[in-house]
């Protein structure tokens, strides 16, 4: 008998925020990309933790990893793992996990898929427990270096769907019997391919469709959104004027203020 199984997208879903931004940081520690190459990225990400992203933007996005990191060597995006991991682990939503572990005990199989990169969605899905992972896989050349090209559909929009059809099949999964969660109505396609469709503190979009759908709809972002509004345009002002406080700083002898508290 085919399997029923349930699918989680991963940012704003499984995990607030997006595990984008820990990628955005390990990268820059690793000197794969440059300083104003990670605050572009950064103020980006603001925006998406609290509006979403869209078709456009996540398109470009994309375009823009690609031509950064062609002739990256796979061997060093690997190895940003650990540490991406470690900037998305505590970000895990606790009401997220018990929907994982109730499927599990209930004889279901449970999967990630997410645009973000197929490592990093296996080894988060490994960590927490799941059966496993469907993220976007990336084409590495003869030599073992991103060719800025991918290998299979990027998973958003229609090319998520693409990929867990593909996978469904192979593994012999009900779609028609399934689960799927997201917090997007760029995720319609996947949550109106299975039978049973649940958004989790979806964009306003989303909500529309939930309801007019009757699909279930889980409410349980604690952070409101004025506050982080507020905390976001703060963070962004601070982002952008990085770069200039530190060049103006840079070479400056600590003023006598800053010794005092040091000791």
């Amino acid at each position: 008998m085919p399997l029923a199984a349930a699918f989680f997208d991963l940012d704003r879903t499984l995990m607030a925020g997006s595990s984008g931004m820990a990628w955005v940081r390990a990268s820059y520690d690793a000197k794969l990309i440059s300083r104003a190459q990670m605050l572009r990225w950064a103020r980006d990400g603001l925006v998406f933790r609290l509006r979403g992203s869209t078709d456009e933007k996540t398109k470009a996005a994309m375009d823009q990893i690609s031509d950064v990191l062609k002739g990256t060597s796979g061997r060093d995006l690997q190895r940003l793992g650990p540490q991406v991991l470690a900037g998305v682990l505590p970000r895990i939503y606790p009401e997220m996990l018990a929907e994982v572990h109730s499927h599990q005990d209930a004889g279901r199989p449970t999967f990630i898929v997410s645009a973000a990169g197929n490592d990093l969605v296996e080894m988060v899905a490994q960590v927490l427990g799941m059966e496993g992972g469907i993220g976007t896989r990336y084409e590495l050349d003869g030599d073992g270096l991103f060719s800025g090209r991918l290998d299979g559909p990027f998973m958003y929009g229609e090319g998520k769907l693409e990929g867990i059809a593909g996978f469904a099949e192979s593994h012999d999964i009900d779609l028609g019997e399934s689960w799927a969660y997201s917090d997007s109505a760029s995720d319609l396609p996947m949550l109106r391919a299975v039978g049973n469709a649940v958004v989790v503190n979806p964009d306003g979009a989303l909500q529309e469709v939930a309801r007019a759908e009757g699909w279930r709809i889980m409410h349980f972002e604690k952070l409101g959104r004025r506050l982080a509004i507020a905390g976001a345009t703060l963070t962004a002002a601070a982002v952008g004027g990085g770069s200039a406080l530190l060049a103006r700083r840079r070479g400056r002898p600590p003023t006598r203020a800053r010794r005092g508290r040091k000791r």
